[in-house]
């Protein structure tokens, strides 16, 4: 097949979608399908369009066998309202004619990180006569609404219509958990336009490694420590001021060590919390690059999921896949009723406390540190599950039976694809 990823973040942006729509572009071509990405120029997380691609309206590049279409977006680093209008506005509108003057696809697989994109998405399906897939790792606008993110009632308006109008569109909705499959049916779409498959992880990347003679730790002199780690966004819904009280309410004991990795905005943030809080005992670390992230994870002991009390329960993170095919012990500052805390449990890998919640999370993570033999139990149920629920092989045989399914409704695309088949 000729499969068009329309997706905001794309490689080498190291966080997010970015690194699961690289793994799966890549995946779908190496299995023989053609795959073009359109996409922004990078510049997450630090919202800034990386060297080497600023002052550039269009890029082409080629990377593994994928073709990568690049437009500008209009980008700050810290945005208003306005600046984030502008950012999606941008991109639906520049990313389209790349999107249309490149090979005609036989499937269109849009993410949903910008409403605005299923505008050009849907006309693209409609102008080419071929199927979208609308793949949702989040739910918006409501998820935006509910953590203060939009409130203005026009917006509202109109990004509510936008939503209806991407699911009325795609000619399928895939979702990465079951609380995405109950909202969208209290929203009157229908069952059988929804299919469910998890986000994944690459676990012949990310895979168990020892904690002795781990570099990461010898560089950071976390040798023999109990080392707690976060690592991702810092962001309103996360609420890593929760960890640096933790990290405050257990500096008296010197083998506990946490780590916090995340972007340069966010780790200054976290710095001055440190030291209002006096935790001496937090080390903040930038974002490392991609091919030492399981030497990292490895270096811990436990894993950090955290999210704040009015994050939407179906919010799902996928730093989860990632510390579960580690074989690391997880502690998820988390809701109880949330689709995170539900994917946690039925792990077994993880211990779930509530958010903004020091006193109680410094608690569990106290426990487990006087209780290494159940650090080890919960990191072996992590590393089991991830293999059996989580594995890319298995989310790839997944998607490409799914655009086998939504391209043989076109008769000429199906026949095409029956030919191949049989071949």
């Amino acid at each position: 097949m000729r499969i068009l990823i329309y997706s905001y973040n794309y490689y080498p942006e190291p966080i997010g979608i970015a690194p699961l729509m690289t793994e799966l572009a890549e995946g779908l071509v190496k299995r023989g399908h053609q795959v073009r990405v359109v996409t922004a120029m990078p510049n997450y997380p630090e919202r800034r369009i990386y060297e080497g691609y600023r002052k550039k309206l269009y890029l082409t590049e080629l990377k593994n066998g994928v073709q990568i279409q690049r437009s500008y977006v209009w980008i700050r680093p810290q945005p208003n309202l306005i600046d984030r209008v502008l950012l999606d506005a941008s991109f639906a509108i520049a990313s389209f004619l790349p999107a249309l003057m490149g090979w005609r696809p036989d499937v269109i697989l849009a993410t949903s990180l910008s409403l605005p994109v299923c505008v050009p998405t849907a006309l693209l399906g409609w102008l080419q006569g071929c199927p979208v897939v609308l793949n949702l790792q989040d739910i918006l606008p409501e998820a935006a609404i509910h953590v203060g993110i939009l409130k203005n009632q026009l917006l509202i308006k109109a990004f509510t219509a936008l939503e209806k109008f991407a699911y009325r569109t795609a000619t399928k909705i895939s979702v990465i958990a079951d609380g995405f499959v109950e909202n969208l049916q209290a929203k009157n779409v229908e069952a059988s336009k929804i299919a469910q498959i998890p986000n994944w992880v690459d676990v012949n990347f990310i895979r168990p490694l020892p904690t002795e003679n781990n570099t990461f730790r010898a560089a950071h002199n976390l040798n023999d420590k109990f080392v707690i780690l976060y690592s991702g966004n810092i962001a309103l819904t996360q609420g890593l001021e929760t960890v640096v009280k933790a990290a405050s309410a257990l500096r008296h004991i010197p083998d506990i060590a946490f780590v916090i990795v995340g972007e340069a905005k966010g780790l200054q943030r976290l710095q001055q919390e440190c030291q209002n809080c006096g935790a001496d005992n937090v080390l903040l670390l930038p974002f490392q690059p991609r091919e030492k992230l399981p030497e990292m994870l490895a270096a811990a002991d436990v894993g950090l999921v955290v999210q704040k009390k009015n994050v939407i329960s179906f919010n799902m993170p996928s730093k989860i896949q990632v510390l579960l095919a580690s074989g690391r012990a997880l502690v998820a500052s988390v809701p109880e009723n949330g689709t995170a805390a539900r994917a946690i449990k039925q792990s077994g890998g993880g211990i779930i406390v509530p958010p903004e919640d020091p006193g109680t999370l410094a608690n569990a993570i106290l426990d487990l540190y006087k209780h290494p033999e159940k650090v080890k139990t919960l990191g072996y149920n992590s590393r089991q599950y991830a293999v059996e629920q989580y594995a890319f092989e298995q989310a790839l045989n997944h998607y490409e039976s799914l655009f086998y399914t939504v391209t043989s409704d076109s008769p000429a695309i199906g026949s095409t694809i029956v030919s191949k088949q049989e071949v």
